[in-house]
């Protein structure tokens, strides 16, 4: 899957986010709002996760989906 698929959806990818990445609250996944560079900012702070880590978690996430 691409991202333009999830970034287009994220209303109904947000809740599969947030369960794959359970310390991401609403209010981070309000502010991504589908923007992958967004979500790996977010994954980088609240898991303490270098910009590399955070991109192969999200790719990882993405070829589950």
């Amino acid at each position: 899957m691409n991202w333009d698929i999830v970034e287009g959806k994220w209303n109904e990818y947000k809740g599969k986010a947030q369960a794959q990445w359970g310390e991401l609250t609403n209010d981070d996944l309000d502010v991504v709002e589908g923007r992958r560079d967004e979500l790996a900012g977010k994954i980088q702070a609240r898991y303490g996760k270098t910009r590399d880590e955070a991109e192969r978690e999200i790719d990882s996430w993405l070829n589950q989906g």
